[in-house]
């Protein structure tokens, strides 16, 4: 039988990303979906048309399910996360897990406690050329690695009306969160532990009120250097990952198409993305690795199937979190933050 999963929430994360993946993850079924608004519960139920579509999460929780996802507005993280925990049912919170490290860690103490799975989804672990650069940095084609650089950048000028926009720090909203939950999540993945953190955080479109432009520094125990960069204000864009290394380079240019896939119902053929391996003078174009977000949910059934690893091991997310809130005090400051 599939695990029964029930969805909690059908903006951009639930109807782009989870309810397809899910309805395409052999051994899971999209259950259930609660969203707000008409609008949203017509085009669930258009979209999904065997999902059953209960209007509270009371009634969510009431109905036979395995697995919850919590593809809701940040602050609601926790309290479902809570909730589906006390029910006893695994539970995949999107990123970022919590709005502070704090609440993050109280989540997992209740899940330990209630011996229930908690995993986070960061994606774009599953990126084309994240893939592609985790296998060239293993494998050594750059010697040692000292300098990566990793972007996010958009042309958004406009403020967008939605809650990523809010300035109330319980909303944790803002690029940070956003897309330098990935940035900083893939930086850790590539080159383990910080010790220190400096940030510049700023707020450049008329009436925004979150960090709309942001530029992390980290220093990585081994010695690395991440430099990350999102913003919704870049009139050019830079590569989107550059790493240097003691024996070349490595440059790839555009972002993974995978989301636009998946928004867009195309195929996922051909989505890998191509960068440049080598030095100043000789340089050859690498192919990627193929994107792959269904890995996520292939592994989260094989994790609640056979007790094999969950697909994000949560304490990765903790971690990240503290270098989030280290770059917040950072642009507060204007000081380096040790970890």
């Amino acid at each position: 039988m599939p695990l029964r999963t029930g969805l909690l929430g059908y903006g951009i994360a639930g109807r782009v990303f989870h309810a397809p993946l899910i309805a395409a993850t052999p051994d899971l079924e999209l259950t259930a979906v609660v969203t707000s608004g008409p609008a949203r519960r017509a085009q669930a139920a258009a979209e999904h048309p065997d999902a059953e579509l209960p209007h509270t999460v009371e009634d969510l929780f009431g109905l036979d399910l395995d697995l919850i996802v919590v593809a809701t507005p940040n602050r609601t993280h926790v309290p479902l996360a809570l909730a589906a925990i006390e029910a006893g049912l695994p539970v995949v919170v999107d990123k970022p897990f919590a709005p502070t490290s704090a609440d993050a860690r109280r989540v997992l103490q209740a899940a330990r406690y209630r011996d229930v799975p908690v995993t986070v989804f960061q994606n774009r672990r599953w990126d084309s050329d994240f893939r592609t650069v985790r296998s060239l940095v293993a494998d050594g084609a750059l010697g040692a690695v000292t300098r990566f650089e990793s972007r996010f950048e958009r042309w958004a000028p406009d403020v967008w009306d939605n809650w990523r926009e809010l300035g109330a720090p319980e909303e944790a909203g803002g690029l940070l969160y956003d897309l330098g939950a990935h940035l900083v999540d893939q930086a850790l993945e590539l080159f383990g532990p910080v010790s220190a953190v400096y940030a510049e955080l700023d707020l450049r479109r008329p009436g925004v009120q979150v960090d709309d432009d942001v530029f992390v520094a980290l220093t990585h125990v081994n010695g690395v250097r991440s430099h990350l960069w999102a913003s919704s204000t870049a009139s050019h864009h830079g590569p989107r990952f550059r790493v240097l290394g003691s024996e070349a380079a490595y440059v790839s240019e555009g972002l993974d198409r995978q989301e636009e896939a998946l928004a867009t119902g195309k195929p996922f053929d051909d989505l890998s993305t191509c960068g440049r391996l080598g030095l100043p003078d000789h340089a050859e174009e690498v192919v990627g690795l193929p994107g792959a977000y269904s890995e996520f949910y292939r592994l989260l059934v094989a994790a609640l199937r056979d007790g094999s690893p969950l697909p994000v091991d949560p304490e990765s997310a903790v971690r990240a979190l503290e270098v989030i809130e280290a770059a917040f005090t950072s642009a507060r400051t204007g000081q380096v933050v040790s970890l």
